[in-house]
């Protein structure tokens, strides 16, 4: 076994990175401060919407999107199950249903057609996710919403800096949430972000991150004001000055690390193109993919998986379906047949490391482990 361990996936910090976090560090203001404004502005003009709201997770910004919708207990959202559960939890934490619908084949995007036939008079939302950095076909999803009068909510947690026929991913949805966990395309340590185009929808998020509190304690310094009100059940969502300085330098590479990804998973197709028994899955053309993951379908997933792993190879598993975790089962009553395109790929699907600091020596190492799982010869 190599002693060197690859992980799936890690973050990528430099000495810019570093530097801005300790000038925060120096600075008077550690939270609540000039440095959260900064941030979000420069995500929501990359995501080409109106306004950004950052919070202290993922987790944290589906929450608050759920919040801004008003679900509720009777309302029901439509959701993938190959996705974090957190997707599906957001629903839950707000006394909704989520209610699975199916994933395409080729691509394991959420499928329009499986999600109609989910729609029923309680149905108040779409939750689609760009599953390992691609985006869902927005159009078709959109169209739907529209019919239907929903809310269409994009889980881009893998897609931040990718589009879709060239718009970016944020400016398609009412409601786009972003992570910036360490293995997401850029990071704050923890952290995430809704993006939006409606005012209303993002007072509400900023007040539901703050404790339910109109204005912050750096707002009311701005007016040398003491006076706040809570007019609403919020929760301590918000992100840190210093969290924000990591995320704007981070965020000036985030084109350069997509590229870089973009090139490990050239490498990958190329290495696999002549090997039937493994099987990448399927990008439209007219998605921009950031390949957050790179997912490949393989026999004996989980002998391969082993095989990976104690030859140092930090692969994974994206994901385990959520109607079949434990906690859905005994609240939903979900198991086996509630969405079978995404059961059977499961049983298949294994994801390899990528990372923009990947080498091409671990790449190689990565591709040759593989193949030789298969029992095949690794490709020249």
């Amino acid at each position: 076994m190599d002693s060197t361990f690859i992980p799936y996936g890690r973050q990528q910090i430099e000495p810019d990175d570093i530097e801005s976090v300790l000038d925060t560090l120096r600075s008077n203001w550690l939270t609540t401060g000039p440095l959260v404004e900064r941030f979000e502005a420069s995500l929501a003009q990359s995501a080409g919407v109106q306004h950004a709201i950052v919070v202290s997770s993922g987790t944290a910004a589906l929450h608050a999107a759920m919040h801004a919708l008003d679900i509720g207990v009777g309302d029901e959202v439509i959701v993938p199950p190959l996705t974090f559960a957190a997707t599906a939890n957001a629903v839950i934490y707000q006394g909704g249903t989520p209610v699975f619908a199916d994933v395409e084949p080729e691509t394991l995007l959420i499928d329009p057609k499986s999600v109609e036939s989910r729609i029923t008079a309680r149905t108040k939302a779409i939750i689609a996710v760009d599953y390992a950095g691609q985006p869902c076909d927005y159009d078709a999803l959109r169209t739907l919403a529209d019919r239907y009068n929903l809310h269409l909510v994009s889980d881009a947690c893998h897609s931040l800096g990718c589009a879709w026929r060239d718009q970016p991913c944020g400016s398609q949805a009412d409601l786009t949430v972003f992570s910036f966990h360490p293995v997401k395309p850029i990071t704050t340590g923890e952290g995430g972000a809704i993006v939006t185009s409606d005012e209303v929808l993002a007072s509400r998020m900023r007040t539901f991150r703050n404790h339910g509190i109109t204005s912050d304690h750096g707002q009311r310094a701005k007016t040398g004001s003491w006076h706040y009100e809570m007019v609403e059940l919020g929760f301590n969502y918000r992100l840190t000055d210093i969290q924000c300085a990591l995320g704007l330098t981070q965020l000036t590479k985030l084109q350069r690390f997509i590229e870089n990804r973009r090139q490990v998973a050239a490498r990958y197709d190329t290495a696999f193109t002549q090997n039937p028994t493994i099987r990448p899955l399927g990008v439209r053309p007219e998605a921009h993919h950031g390949y957050h993951l790179y997912v490949v379908r393989v026999p004996e997933r989980d002998r391969i998986f082993s095989h990976l792993r104690e030859a140092g190879i930090g692969a994974n598993v994206h994901y385990i379906p959520v109607h079949y975790h434990p906690y859905y089962r005994k609240l939903l009553g979900t198991g086996e047949g509630l969405c079978p395109v995404a059961e059977s790929a499961y049983r298949e699907i294994i994801s390899l490391p990528i990372f923009p600091g990947l080498t091409v020596e671990d790449q190689n190492r990565v591709i040759a482990t593989l193949c030789e799982a298969i029992g095949q010869e690794t490709p020249r």
